[in-house]
């Protein structure tokens, strides 16, 4: 099986109680793809500029991410980003943002990207987000990520992009902003009612939860020692989540969802030990399984309870 994502490869500006680094590599299609890579081969889809350093990306390619979607428009320059973080390390103040050439992209897929088994269209404007979906053949899983950017500005459009979407990928304020509800349960019927059959809520240090038809499931976050920058941890979320399903090339199943629910916070967790891929430049599958297993402890118990 094969994963496709489509999203930004970008340089970072971070500042956390933790450190600070000026410019440091990062984008969803990035941190998306160096999670998943773990799991499946990765098929990656972006823009960046003329200023962009290719070296940068040597780990990916080491990990056997096929970068051939990646255009490179030598006059432009790359999408910036630069955020700060407090010690609620949840929500970020955005201190500056240049979109330079992810301004005018447009994904368009190598031939042999476009027969991937599992898409992931991280959070980009939701038309092209169904652009990318129109050069596809018959995927088995369509997952996808979305903003309050998005929801507030293109409402209409993003909709139109969900009826195609197998699963949505948002934080707890995305989903009540999307369907104007405060509860999470309905806030799943709603958005199931627009087409996605699944609904992961990433819930930063607690965890996520997943809504489907026949039931809910919730994994807690990690319990970590270091903590440096929460960057990219729900991109690395997905890759893991999708990474699993597509490694087992698993059905949806109760039990398969709730196995790619814990391998996401799995990867989301190595995620944030360090600033940008750091970590995952020297992350081992080893390590992967050894935490794995240690989130299935975490709340794992067989005891009755006799009242």
């Amino acid at each position: 099986m094969t994963i496709l994502v489509v999203g930004s490869v970008a340089y970072d500006g971070l500042e956390t109680p933790f450190g600070k680094k000026e410019r440091i590599l990062g984008g969803a299609a990035t941190h998306f793809s160096a999670s998943a890579s773990f799991f499946a081969p990765v098929q990656l889809v972006g823009v960046v500029g003329g200023d962009f350093d290719e070296k940068e990306l040597d780990f990916l390619k080491r990990r056997g991410v096929d970068l051939a979607g990646l255009q490179i428009q030598k006059e432009g320059k790359t999408f910036f980003w630069k955020g700060k973080y407090g010690y609620d390390l949840n929500e970020a103040q955005t201190l500056d943002t240049q979109l330079n050439v992810f301004a005018e992209f447009n994904p368009a897929l190598p031939e042999n990207f476009r027969s991937a088994s599992h898409i992931f269209l991280a959070n980009i404007d939701p038309e092209l987000q169904v652009k990318v979906l129109k050069q596809v053949q018959k995927p088995k899983l369509v997952a996808m990520d979305t903003m309050n950017f998005w929801i507030q500005g293109k409402r209409k459009e993003l909709l139109n992009t969900l009826r195609h979407a197998d699963c949505l990928l948002v934080n707890e304020s995305e989903a009540r902003q999307l369907t104007g509800e405060y509860n999470l349960t309905k806030a799943f019927k709603k958005i199931r009612s627009w087409g996605p059959k699944i609904l992961v809520v990433k819930q930063g240090e607690y965890g996520a939860m997943l809504f489907a038809d026949d039931f809910v499931f919730s994994a807690p976050g990690y319990p970590l020692e270091d903590l440096k920058d929460p960057t990219g941890a729900g991109d690395s979320f997905a890759g893991g989540f999708i990474g699993f399903l597509a490694k087992k090339n698993a059905p949806l199943t109760e039990e398969n969802l709730k196995h790619a629910v814990v391998c996401g916070s799995t990867m989301a967790s190595f995620q944030v030990e360090d600033f940008g891929l750091e970590r995952m430049r020297t992350l081992t599958k080893k390590e992967i399984q050894e935490r794995f297993q240690a989130f299935k402890k975490l709340s794992h118990f067989e005891e009755t309870l006799i009242l």
